[in-house]
């Protein structure tokens, strides 16, 4: 299988990346850490993945990710976490909902009760 993967965020040293399949479904993510001695990531993934698509996967997080930044690293460490997703939680999503929820309470006239 082919993956696609999607950078959510990215620093000096280190990268984030959403995981999907071919049909755009979301089966993980990758955080990646670069250090001068190697790289170092944390792949998490749905319980739907099994023992060889994970080795799969990391060959094609090695392969098109790791090595187009570091090809000289020493070593690639892969910690992997299999479960499911219980949540995203963020400070923008409570503003977001306090704005909403104000929105919805004010009247015709723009006042909020």
């Amino acid at each position: 299988m082919q993956y696609r993967f999607e950078r959510e965020a990215r620093t000096p040293y280190s990268e984030v990346y959403i995981i999907e399949d071919g049909d755009g479904e979301d089966l993980g993510r990758i955080d990646l850490h670069y250090s001068a001695a190697g790289v170092y990531a944390t792949l998490c993934v749905g319980d739907r993945i099994d023992e060889s698509d994970v080795q799969e996967l990391i060959g094609q997080i090695d392969e098109r990710l790791v090595l187009n930044v570091d090809p000289y690293r020493e070593d690639f460490v892969v910690t992997v976490w299999r479960g499911q997703e219980v949540g995203v939680y963020s400070d923008e999503e409570e503003e977001e909902d306090e704005e909403s929820d104000e929105d919805y309470d004010a009247d015709h006239n723009g006042h909020v009760h």
